[in-house]
């Protein structure tokens, strides 16, 4: 099982900077990729960026650019950099593990609320 902790959100201004954490317990081990996903009320969930095992990454087109994934595994712990920050960037940022070994699993962070004002 793995386990997953994010903090760090807040409310800043529009072009203001956050920085996301996530810190992952458990199984880590047998964790292939994680990745930041986000979701605002009444909008469905989607990815913000990913890393996988080997440190490939990848980004939503709404963040590239503004966003930067990164780990630092002797902690267990990924990042998310975001800087000038929108209003729509406003949502409920949720740390994401992926599984595969003995069949691909899932696992969710409680999420952080990030709040972008005018």
């Amino acid at each position: 099982q793995v386990q997953l902790v994010e903090s760090g959100g807040g409310l800043v201004q529009a072009g203001g900077s956050l920085r996301l954490s996530c810190v992952a317990s458990g199984s880590t081990f047998s964790i292939n990729a994680m990745g930041w996903y986000r979701q605002a009320p009444g909008k469905e969930r989607e990815s913000v960026a990913v890393i996988s095992s080997g440190g490939s990454t990848n980004y939503a087109d709404s963040v590239k650019g503004r966003a930067t994934i990164s780990r630092d595994n002797a902690k267990n712990t990924v990042y998310l950099q975001m800087n000038k920050l929108k209003p729509e960037d406003t949502a409920v940022y949720y740390c994401n593990a992926i599984v595969i070994r003995g069949g691909l699993k899932d696992y969710w962070g409680q999420g952080t609320q990030v709040t972008v004002s005018s």
